[in-house]
């Protein structure tokens, strides 16, 4: 917790808002995206799917191959109390929803379902898009993947594949098995493992994927010493050029014709 707090404090220190933002690239995202106000009927949606989440007392076992928890001491955990304190928040999921909406991604691969919070908020932005959207989300807890499932079902979202698998693992077969120079993934939200082999990992075996206007999300950059350096990693390696730090949440861009620029910016 007292690393968190440092990091947060040098995050402000260094944050700016638009303003001092010279990318037009990244001052559209900004203004038209990040910094959207504007009431949307989907936002209901998403705090109806987390109240039912927060009234759900029932207890499961939950399989976990990241870095764990920091909250919890036991693998049987209570569905309300996982909601309230591993998911996405509230903000952060109406972001995310803008997110999708301002990109409109064909295709979207989520690397930890969870309860399926951020999944929601993926498949509500991704309804109104022009193009069919086709999400795949990937958890290794049965258990928790069976309440996403059921959750997005009941709120009607079911543009969602679910896959029940070890990380690892899937990438390694789906690389052997596809011919990734043909797989293109539009956009990805990284948030299965808190581990900085695991990330960049997973971060190599997906480069493949990447297009000019691919959009990877990384979630808690500051949440260890370990994610920071993986952070640092990702922001140095070559094919990356614009990164954007919000503290939650670590964007990476990819376009050929944009200076390599790193941005810390408040939302």
């Amino acid at each position: 917790m007292l690393f968190q707090i440092k990091s947060y404090l040098k995050f402000l220190w260094h944050s700016k808002n638009e303003h001092a933002v010279h990318s037009p690239f990244v001052f559209t995202l900004i203004t038209k995206c990040f910094y959207d106000h504007k009431p949307k009927p989907e936002y209901q949606v998403l705090k109806e799917y987390r109240k039912a989440l927060l009234e759900n007392k029932n207890t499961i076992d939950v399989t976990d191959f990241g870095a764990g928890s920091k909250v919890f001491k036991s693998n049987t955990r209570e569905i309300a109390r996982i909601a309230k304190t591993a998911g996405i928040t509230q903000k952060r999921g109406e972001l995310l929803l803008r997110i999708i909406t301002y990109f409109q991604p064909d295709t979207i691969l989520e690397i930890g379902t969870s309860l399926g919070l951020a999944t929601s908020a993926l498949a509500l932005g991704s309804q109104n898009s022009e193009t069919k959207t086709k999400i795949t989300t990937l958890e290794g807890c049965p258990e928790t993947s069976k309440i996403a499932q059921e959750q997005l079902e009941k709120f009607g979202l079911t543009n969602v594949e679910f896959v029940i698998t070890e990380f690892n693992n899937y990438f390694k077969k789906w690389n052997q098995s596809l011919n990734t120079a043909t797989q293109k993934i539009s956009l990805i939200y990284f948030d299965g493992n808190h581990q900085k082999k695991a990330t960049l990992d997973y971060f190599e075996q997906l480069l493949p994927t990447i297009t000019n206007d691919t959009v990877w999300i990384f979630d808690d950059i500051h949440w260890s010493r370990q994610m920071e350096d993986t952070w640092e990693t990702i922001k140095k390696h070559p094919k990356v050029t614009v990164t954007i730090d919000t503290f939650q949440w670590g964007f990476v861009f990819f376009r050929y014709e944009q200076p390599k620029e790193h941005f810390i910016i408040r939302v």
